[in-house]
């Protein structure tokens, strides 16, 4: 049985938006994104959640402005081509 999920989508002030939704993911890689939030933490002089520890890391990562071009000049996005959590920063 095929059921259809549509997470909700929140405009945001910034004209970023947000969306929520589930991952599962191995304990080592809750591991060092804790690792990473306390990397955070640390820079930003204030506590950093695991949330906002994967946002920045999203954000640190991809390639700048794809959400700007067209979809016909996109290249087709897969899951696996997010980029894993590593150790190092």
């Amino acid at each position: 049985m095929s059921e259809r999920i549509t997470l909700p989508m929140h405009a945001l002030p910034d004209g970023e938006a947000e969306i929520s939704l589930v991952v599962r993911l191995p304990w080592e890689d809750v591991a060092r994104l804790g690792q990473e939030a306390g990397r955070l933490a640390a820079q930003m002089q204030r506590p950093v959640t695991l949330d906002e520890a994967v946002s920045y890391r999203l954000r640190s990562t991809r390639p700048s402005a794809t959400h700007a071009k067209p979809a016909a000049e996109q290249p087709p996005a897969a899951v696996s081509a997010l980029p894993r959590i590593s150790g190092t920063a």
